[in-house]
């Protein structure tokens, strides 16, 4: 569990533990941020941390402001550590399944890196309010937190359809447990029929049909599925209510979990 051993309104001189269990120390209030995942950046953004980030990843295109002004350090998975280097910071904000773990070894090198490590929605509100005590933002932290928790615990759930969450094609794999999409599925009352599977399994079609979906859900990101491939699917599954879905919203676990409660319940109404 993530925790600050000191310094929870200020970081100065703390001895820090990340999802990973890793302490770090930060000697001096981290004014000097790189973000290397889109979610926790977007996340830093909405905590009011503009002059403290100076980097960010290829892949952080919210908000545009950042994506256009900050320095880009290269993508989640092939970063530039000279780069990194070179703007002298003095906290890397990772996370385990985004980053490689020789990247971050290389950066923890010569700055503190904070890795998160994310399965579940309760995970997430821990990384944000780890993250606001790391960043002297804590309350802000604490009020986003509450503001998310009242928002999914406003969705009216319906009646349970079974689903399944489609990320990728050719292989076709879906999201299923131990992830925060199927935690996100679970929220807004779908019930993820790959649930008992661990992590992304590879499927095949025809197991859509032997397990019943009511709802294939096709996700925005990483693939990035359009109309032809709900119109193909459509006629392979006949009776299935099919839609493309915001992958940001099933799968971003920082600030833009706020606007998931909206965006659920106008996604229900199409079922």
């Amino acid at each position: 569990m993530s925790e600050l051993k000191s310094g929870i309104s200020n970081p100065e001189s703390a001895i820090c533990i990340d999802q990973l269990g890793k302490s770090i120390h930060l000697p001096q209030a981290p004014l000097r941020i790189v973000s290397l995942v889109p979610s926790q950046t977007e996340l830093l953004f909405d905590l009011g941390l503009d002059r403290e980030v100076l980097g960010i990843t290829k892949f952080c295109v919210h908000p545009d402001s950042w994506f256009r002004n900050k320095t880009r350090v290269g993508g989640t998975k092939k970063l530039n550590i000279e780069l990194i280097r070179s703007l002298q910071p003095n906290l890397v904000i990772a996370n385990k399944e985004e980053n490689t773990i020789e990247d971050v070894i290389a950066i923890e090198a010569f700055c503190p890196v904070w890795t998160s490590d994310i399965s579940n929605i309760p995970e997430a509100f821990e990384m944000i309010s780890s993250i606001g005590a790391l960043t002297g933002t804590f309350d802000k932290a604490k009020d986003l937190v509450n503001g998310i928790k009242n928002a999914l615990v406003s969705i009216d759930k319906g009646p349970g359809y079974r689903c399944a969450y489609m990320i990728w094609k050719d292989p076709w794999m879906v999201a299923g447990g131990g992830t925060f999409i199927n935690d996100m599925v679970n929220a807004c009352g779908l019930i993820n029929v790959y649930g008992d599977q661990t992590r992304y399994p590879t499927i095949e079609l025809s197991d859509l049909v032997n397990n019943g979906i009511q709802i294939l859900l096709l996700s925005s990101e990483p693939f990035p599925f359009k109309m032809n491939d709900l119109e193909a699917l459509s006629n392979i599954l006949p009776g299935v209510k099919i839609k493309i879905v915001d992958g940001e919203i099933f799968s971003w676990y920082g600030s833009r979990m706020l606007s998931a409660a909206k965006y659920f319940k106008t996604m229900l109404k199409d079922f």
